[in-house]
């Protein structure tokens, strides 16, 4: 007998289809329920801070989690006297702009090598940078604490930056390395065609198109050393030098209780971070639209 083969009637296509359509939405539903719980949860905290941060210690006292009834913005001033936070916002700004600065700039150069270029031991110099990665810094902190004895750096700004940048090149070279290999050969060739040396294919194509991994490592290294309190303690003593954290631990003692003053200065802390998070946010999705290749 021949086979018959059935066709799907319009209105069975058409309730495939809705079903089809329904288990998405449900799905996506499901996906922004998640999201924003998650979302919820991770702002909560900042949130609460914030929120004490304007309280009188007895309000805060009564009730940690209800809304201030009176707004004392006089806790802020406190907190930007006791923590000292002008001269430490101003060290902490410096030493961690410039130490992201010269850590981009230098593993930028470097990814752009080791993911476009053939050469000798190409692997093993990648692998040592990453190799970084691995080492638990604070193990190196009094190995470096007798390095810059020796060599007088200590109480100085260079003191900080040197470090912040060697231990933020391997996570750097990572995530650059690994984007920019993914990059066609076919833009080189062309530039090269049109007259381009490496460094001006560096500079007009490969790091505008890396936006998006420039934007994560300046994230990822600024709040690492934004927050950075070891090294700071240990190889900085003079007190004109010292960085936020630092400043921070100055709560400790006579203002112990004083937890309004003390999230009122975690509060001030914090705005840089989120600041460079939100104007780099943007770039993230702007590079990844920009950097996009069709073959």
């Amino acid at each position: 007998m021949p086979h018959t083969i059935t066709v799907p009637s319009e209105k069975a296509m058409l309730e495939r289809d809705t079903r089809h359509s329904t288990r998405k939405k449900i799905l996506k539903l499901v996906v922004y329920i998640f999201l924003t719980a998650y979302s919820i949860v991770n702002l909560f905290p900042i949130l609460w801070m914030f929120m004490n941060s304007f309280k009188s210690d007895d309000a805060f006292s009564q009730s940690v989690l209800a809304w201030p009834k009176q707004w004392l913005f006089a806790n802020y001033a406190e907190a930007w006297r006791v923590a000292k936070l002008g001269l430490y916002f101003s060290n902490s700004m410096i030493i961690g702009v410039l130490a992201v600065l010269f850590t981009v700039l230098l593993g930028a150069f470097a990814s752009y090598f080791l993911a476009r270029f053939r050469f000798k031991h190409q692997t093993k110099i990648y692998n040592y940078f990453v190799f970084g990665m691995l080492i638990p810094i604070h193990a190196t902190l009094v190995p470096l604490f007798i390095l810059e004895n020796k060599l007088h750096m200590q109480n100085s700004y260079l003191s900080l930056i040197v470090p912040y940048i060697a231990f933020g090149l391997p996570i750097t070279i990572f995530i650059l390395v690994s984007f920019m290999k993914s990059f066609s050969k076919d833009i080189e060739e062309s530039a090269i065609m049109d007259g381009c040396g490496p460094l001006r294919i560096f500079w007009s194509i490969i790091l505008p198109m890396s936006m998006p991994s420039i934007a994560t490592v300046v994230i990822i290294n600024f709040i690492n050393n934004w927050n950075e309190f070891s090294f700071a303690l240990v190889l900085v003593s003079n007190p004109d030098l010292k960085t936020v954290p630092l400043g921070l631990s100055n709560f400790v003692g006579q203002y112990t209780t004083s937890y309004t003053t003390q999230m009122a200065g975690l509060t001030m802390a914090l705005i840089p971070v989120i600041i460079v998070f939100l104007c780099l946010e943007s770039y993230l999705v702007k590079g990844m639209t920009a950097g996009a290749v069709k073959g």
